[in-house]
């Protein structure tokens, strides 16, 4: 990674992590509100991918393939999904100007980002590019090329968001698939990744770096177990939302509180008794 990329890195999150802040705080004093989780899963998001970019993680990944791995779990998994489940465009859509609204709506609904928010291009970007980059000799340019390190850092970041918003991202989308398909990409992407790590581990993966086999297989090892965990959370995740979608439609009635009691009309008042009509006199 370039010094320059890698001093922009944790000045973004602070941004980020500033501007999500003020917006949350403003939210807030709505009558609706803004979940204090939301708010922490983002700053913990942004902290994380601070962490991916310190400068002696980042100078240590060059030579140790160990290091190089937690970089990739900070910034390709667990930055991603605690940055997606802080819900910052519907943060932005709440908090934002009527002119703000009316230029988010139109890129939600755009083709763009239906083609690009697909679970295959979320999985051809995400598991099958980090095949690409580990088991070729992409992996060993990108040590000898600061540009290059520093395109395929943001790219890591990026593909890591898109997935877990694809899987469990409560923002609105332009075509959201159904929990079962969501999880079932979870389970391909989770796959795909124990498999790369598997091949990593065999044949000490990636090659040209000349650097000492038993670092590498330890990094696949971290790899392997340290994704886990972030496809753990995903799975939590989305199981809670599917959780929740009934009780959003039941609406008065949810976990824990009795339906509202219906009005019963008043009762009408009894007819008065007729009067017998007086008999007519001869």
């Amino acid at each position: 990674m370039t010094p320059g990329v890698e001093t922009a890195v944790p000045v973004v999150a602070a941004g980020l992590a500033a501007a999500y802040l003020v917006a949350a705080v403003r939210t807030a004093r709505t009558p609706r509100g803004w979940p204090a989780g939301r708010t922490a899963s983002f700053l913990l998001g942004t902290a994380l991918l601070a962490a991916s970019a310190a400068p002696p993680l980042v100078a240590a990944a060059h030579h140790d393939p160990r290091a190089h791995a937690v970089v990739h779990l900070l910034a390709g998994m667990y930055a991603p999904v605690a940055l997606v489940l802080g819900a910052p465009v519907t943060l932005l859509l709440r908090s934002g100007t009527p002119a703000v609204r009316r230029a988010v709506a139109p890129v939600l609904r755009s083709r763009a980002l239906r083609v690009l928010s697909h679970p295959v291009t979320a999985l051809l970007l995400g598991p099958a590019s980090l095949a690409l980059l580990y088991l070729t000799p992409l992996f060993a340019a990108t040590q000898h090329d600061p540009l290059l390190h520093g395109l395929v850092h943001l790219h890591v970041v990026a593909s890591g968001c898109l997935l877990a918003w694809v899987v469990a991202g409560p923002d609105p989308a332009p075509h959201r698939p159904s929990h079962g398909v969501r999880l079932l990409v979870l389970g391909v992407s989770a796959a795909a990744h124990a498999m790369l790590a598997k091949v990593m581990y065999a044949g000490g993966h990636p090659r040209g770096t000349g650097q000492d086999p038993e670092q590498l297989r330890a990094a696949a090892e971290l790899m392997y177990y340290g994704g886990d965990v972030a496809e753990l959370a995903l799975a939590v995740a989305v199981c809670a939302a599917w959780y929740r979608r009934p009780v959003r439609r039941a609406g008065a009635r949810s976990v824990g509180t009795r339906p509202a009691r219906r009005r019963r009309p008043a009762p009408r008042p009894a007819p008065a008794p007729l009067r017998p009509r007086p008999a007519p006199q001869p």
